[in-house]
């Protein structure tokens, strides 16, 4: 027997499958090598009768829509389902959310010089696979190249899950509380019924106030445990693989953050993580979930994209919103994000409580344009600690209120004038 010692001594070895592959190749045999969608249409991009399994999907992409990669829905549809069990804003599907297309390069996924999107996930089927687009962007797809290789085999497959992967996106609000000992306010990656196994995500924030959102675990709920779960985090982004924040972009084989916002926390960040060397298994169901900030003390935009593999039929539990509800909510400006704290301490009722927290706002707001020196002496950490002594600690509130409504009002009008 061929010896099995090393990473690639299985090449040898004959295969009994056939190759094949469905793509945009132009049939006149000229080099129009895609197709167009109009606004509105869906296109089929294969149909393709099983036993057989998908190994490889590529596309590139050319719309002149500012959100085309929200705006089309990439789908798949399994041995003659009625509901797709991939659904999900293309861009995203490939490993970035906001709509937006950055290089990264990881195991099951990429998107190489920011424009080929790769999928590397195996797609098994027994019947029939279709993939189709649908183009809710308000003008043409005018070119849309793809490739799907897959494998035909001569054998059905036994004790097989099907690939899913579904986009979530939530405006979650902040909890009061200061603990939590539920997860019921989590937000929600993946809610699925039926035996299977979780293979991971992406997940995508877009920070909408100053302030580190990361401080959320992950908890995953399976075969209907309650609280504590058996899988119980420590932070967002020590789910992802790193530690005590992200201080850059990186992207590897099984995790990685490829995209990160100002330094303030505000704007546009995207993570991935997949559990390929040991995929959570569910005989029953499973809910995937993280805290938004710690004990969902944040309000932020977050989305997501889970994979996973289940026996059908599958629910769903995340219904595609309408295309307007897809759209990435615009990045405010530094002095924008301060003007709406500004009015929220003008009437807050338990400013003695989030004295320190809009600090910490101001703080980390200027942080995006140190080295100034017309706002660099507002960070000195010792003025506010006398100026917390002298009002809120007697009292005096109102007069807190005012000092930093007028620091503020210095800020914003420093920054307007930049």
């Amino acid at each position: 027997m061929y010896p099995l010692n090393g990473f690639l001594d299985y090449l040898p070895q004959l295969r009994d499958y056939v190759a094949k592959r469905e793509s945009s190749w132009d049939r006149t045999g000229g080099n129009r090598d895609s197709i167009t969608v109009k606004p509105g249409d869906s296109a089929t991009l294969a149909e393709i009768k099983g036993p057989g399994v998908v190994k490889h999907i590529w596309v590139t992409i050319s719309c002149p829509d500012k959100y085309y990669l929200r705006k089309i829905l990439f789908r798949a549809y399994w041995d003659g389902e009625n509901k797709p069990s991939i659904d999900t804003p293309i861009g995203d599907f490939f490993g970035i959310g906001h709509g937006i297309a950055k290089h990264f390069i990881s195991l099951p996924l990429t998107m190489t010089c920011d424009r080929g999107f790769n999928c590397y996930f195996p797609m098994p089927f027994n019947d029939r696979a279709e993939f189709e687009i649908v183009n809710e962007c308000d003008v043409e797809i005018g070119a849309f190249y793809y490739h799907i290789d897959y494998e035909l085999h001569s054998k059905s497959w036994n004790n097989i899950g099907y690939f899913h992967a579904k986009w979530r996106r939530e405006l979650v609000k902040a909890s009061k509380k200061e603990v939590n000992l539920s997860g019921e306010e989590n937000y929600l990656i993946l809610y699925a019924e039926g035996r299977g196994h979780y293979v991971g995500c992406i997940l995508s924030v877009h920070g909408l106030r100053p302030g580190w959102w990361g401080e959320g675990d992950d908890m995953i709920f399976v075969d209907g445990e309650k609280w504590p779960p058996s899988i119980h985090g420590t932070g967002t982004e020590d789910y992802i693989g790193a530690a005590w924040g992200f201080n850059r972009e990186f992207y590897g084989p099984l995790h990685g953050f490829p995209l990160k916002g100002p330094e303030d926390w505000t704007g546009y960040h995207s993570m991935y993580r997949f559990h390929l060397e040991s995929p959570i298994p569910f005989k029953k169901s499973i809910k995937v979930t993280m805290e938004h900030g710690h004990a969902n003390d944040r309000a932020d935009d977050i989305s997501s994209v889970a994979y996973w593999y289940q026996t059908e039929p599958h629910i769903d539990f995340s219904p595609m919103p309408p295309v307007d509800k897809r759209i990435p909510l615009p990045v405010k400006t530094p002095a924008e994000v301060l003007e709406e704290i500004l009015e929220e301490i003008r009437t807050a009722e338990d400013l003695e409580k989030k004295y320190w927290h809009y600090v910490h706002s101001l703080g980390r707001v200027i942080s995006r344009v140190i080295g100034r020196d017309a706002v660099r002496s507002l960070l000195n950490r010792a003025l506010w600690e006398a100026l917390y002594s002298k009002t809120v600690e007697k009292g005096e509130v109102n007069e807190a209120r005012r000092v930093l409504v007028d620091v503020y009002n210095k800020v914003i009008d420093i920054l307007r004038r930049q």
